[in-house]
């Protein structure tokens, strides 16, 4: 799929291009944008006819710095890689998109966990450069209170870890890693989802098994470190009052990262020009944190922000 671009009048009444069918898809912490291609995200938005149907789109799916195949602590400098944060991933995101594709508008930025903290990132830093944000699963204001203890319990498992070596372990600390993989695992829990697929007491545990043998095969120590701690200076809340383009913002109810008994996003959501915030109800259907994967339970948002936000002939 290629981009399609269109002219507009500049500065000095000079004519120049415009992208106006790109589509900016940011991933969670841990992710990749190939963790993003799968049946019940893909798979619900990307074909013929689908919302982000991508012979009508140019999707990008960008590998956030310290995640996926971008640069990363265990690509060999371990915990001499730079203490990158979250703003330093929207910059290179921002250069990617303009240096490396060339594309200087966005029809939509949608984000999720990580993603979606970014997504309200993007909206500030660059108000102009996109039609509509859609960010999913997370909160516009600085990280505390019980989001930011998980953060810390696991950050503190594995700097305490005296296998970790202070980075230059040769094998990973699987004692913290397993401690770092119990508490996200209990961070992105659905207690409805995992009581009808873990009904007995033999089912939760063989899925536990088989849930550890999965994470500790994938995680690496120092990465897992950088990834969690990159979002420790992040703080919106000064300048939602930038954002221009038409933002809706998707929780669910039953979401242990973003409770929705704080009330921050309603609180918050009035600051934001062209805001909507929309609460899915905790059901059978919803996933706990991870729902922001699901793009069947909240596809009808996206496509009432694309129907609002402003169109262009991609539309």
């Amino acid at each position: 799929m290629h981009w399609h671009m269109f002219l507009t009048r500049g500065n000095k009444g000079r004519w120049k291009r415009r992208v106006e069918n790109a589509v900016l898809i940011l991933h969670g912490t841990g992710g990749s944008g190939r963790s993003l291609l799968n049946e019940h995200f893909a798979g619900v938005l990307y074909g013929k006819g689908q919302l982000l149907d991508t012979n009508k789109y140019f999707v990008i799916l960008p590998d956030g710095i310290g995640h996926g195949k971008s640069s990363k602590p265990s690509d060999g400098l371990h915990a001499r890689f730079p203490q990158y944060t979250y703003a330093d991933m929207v910059a290179a995101q921002h250069e990617l998109l303009l240096q490396g594709l060339q594309v200087d508008h966005l029809r939509l930025v949608l984000g999720t966990s990580m993603g979606c903290m970014h997504t309200f990132m993007w909206g500030e830093t660059f108000p102009d450069f996109m039609d509509a944000l859609l960010p999913l699963a997370c909160l516009p204001v600085q990280i505390a209170g019980r989001n930011r203890l998980w953060r810390n319990l696991v950050i503190q498992a594995i700097r305490q870890d005296p296998e970790w070596m202070q980075g230059e372990y040769k094998t990973e600390p699987l004692g913290a890693l397993r401690t770092a993989a119990g508490l996200l695992l209990i961070a992105g829990s659905a207690p409805i989802q995992m009581q009808l697929t873990l009904p007995t007491r033999d089912a939760a545990d063989r899925f536990l098994d088989e849930y550890m043998q999965r994470q500790l095969a994938d995680l690496d120590a120092n990465d897992f470190l950088y990834q969690v701690g990159a979002s420790r200076d992040y703080d919106p809340s000064p300048g939602l009052e930038k954002i221009k383009a038409p933002l809706t913002q998707v929780n669910s109810a039953d979401d242990f990262i973003n409770p929705p008994e704080l009330g921050i996003a309603e609180r918050e959501i009035k600051r934001v020009k062209n805001g909507r915030f929309v609460l899915l109800p905790a059901s059978d259907q919803t996933h706990g944190h991870g729902t922001h994967t699901w793009a069947a339970v909240w596809q009808q948002h996206l496509a009432q922000l694309l129907d609002a936000s402003k169109k262009g002939p991609a539309n």
